[in-house]
């Protein structure tokens, strides 16, 4: 396990813990037909950025390049609106989790982030690519167990009673569709990370020097992303069950959704249970956050390289560590600046991944299909079918959307 891993405990954060667990409490069942929608038809998108760099031994962004330089802006633009938003969600949510975890509530969750800031940024610069790759394999581990026992224990229990006057909320009103979006946006994550496991798989490769079969490739991401999907199911489960019907709004203020979560969970399976729900929450968000810090800093780099070749700064070895710090500091300075609020950056965050994601998913098959690719590797018509389906269906949603907001 190496691309694919990272792959799944980077996208098994904000996704699935907050939006697969808040879509399952507010719409019940019925999310999961977008979830599997959303993972089904994004699918060929991440799998191009395997397959392109295994074959070519180029990133994706380079694939970027060779089809033309207004190709690498259009990356570049969605990876700056990554590098002032995605961390700085992430981070704080882990934060609000961790104040929880602790019972650390007269702690301010700015200064919880700059302790995880700190702490991540120093795990990334002294251990690289291989403590990543080995400490997410305990980590994942441990995710997978508590969440799997947490849904067990929540299916037994069977679901929570519904409030008296209870009314179901509308799907397809401006506040249905906003939420959607967010969900099928990051669900399972942001399509732009094609280019970070496209990196990864670089970095793997150069690792363990040793080059996989296209099939090998193929076979260890396929058992990560079947992963997220299955965890995003978990989490889906374990809102519905646990909240449908009560009317509970969960808060977007990182603390108190936190512990409205653990609190929650524990009410209905039982007090004896918080810590094994607290530690499956906070595994989910800590091994997140320490994958997309190290992911954004790789891609922006490999980025400003490409754009700017003749900077010798870039070329330093001391780059990736300066960039993981400056990464760290713009982020907290977000989180400061927005308070303790995370649905703000969520949403915006989203939204640029949502919108973006049909035209990233077409330069990924332009890539893929490019003069590089050698006839035999590149993907067949029923993958090229399945990615022109989901550039299709992704955009009549975002136009959807669009008409929604101005009408």
């Amino acid at each position: 396990m190496g691309p694919g891993l990272l792959f799944a405990s980077m996208a098994i954060g904000t996704s699935h813990l907050v939006l697969s667990t808040k879509g399952g409490a507010q719409y019940g069942w019925l999310m999961i037909i977008p979830i599997v929608l959303a993972n089904v038809l994004k699918y060929p998108f991440f799998e191009f950025g395997i397959r392109y760099t295994t074959v070519t031994q180029k990133s994706l962004i380079q694939g970027y390049l060779n089809m033309g330089k207004n190709y690498l802006w259009v990356y570049a633009f969605v990876t700056l609106v990554s590098t002032f938003t995605i961390l700085a969600a992430l981070y704080i949510v882990t934060a609000g989790l961790f104040t929880n975890l602790f019972q650390l509530n007269r702690v301010d969750v700015g200064l919880v982030s700059a302790g995880l800031f700190l702490f991540i940024s120093i795990v990334l610069i002294i251990g690289k690519y291989k403590f990543l790759e080995d400490s997410l394999k305990a980590i994942v581990s441990i995710l997978f167990i508590a969440l799997l026992v947490t849904t067990f224990m929540v299916i037994q229990k069977g679901p929570v009673a519904p409030s008296v006057d209870y009314k179901a909320p509308e799907i397809f009103n401006e506040v249905g569709i906003l939420f959607l979006i967010s969900l099928m946006g990051w669900m399972p994550t942001a399509v732009e990370a094609s280019g970070w496991v496209s990196l990864w798989s670089i970095e793997n490769q150069s690792l363990k020097k040793v080059k996989p079969s296209l099939k090998m490739a193929l076979l260890e991401f396929n058992i990560g992303y079947i992963l997220t999907g299955v965890l995003a199911v978990f989490f889906l489960i374990i809102g519905w069950l646990t909240l449908y019907g009560t009317g509970t709004e969960l808060s977007g203020n990182a603390v108190v959704f936190a512990d409205q979560i653990i609190t929650l969970f524990t009410t209905h399976i039982g007090k004896w249970a918080y810590v094994l729900i607290a530690i499956a929450a906070f595994a989910t968000m800590f091994s997140t956050c320490m994958t997309a810090h190290d992911a954004v800093c790789r891609v922006s780099i490999d980025v400003l390289k490409k754009l700017f070749p003749s900077n010798p700064r870039l070329k330093n070895k001391k780059a990736f560590g300066l960039g993981i710090i400056l990464l760290a500091l713009i982020n907290w300075v977000v989180i400061i600046a927005f308070g303790a609020n995370m649905g703000n950056l969520v949403a915006l965050a989203t939204f640029v991944s949502f919108v973006i994601a049909p035209l990233l998913g077409w330069m990924n098959l332009k890539t893929v299909l490019g003069k590089d690719m050698p006839e035999k590797h590149r993907p067949k018509r029923g993958l090229q079918g399945l990615t022109y389906l989901g550039i299709v269906f992704l955009s009549i949603f975002a136009l959807y959307y669009c008409w929604v907001l101005v009408r």
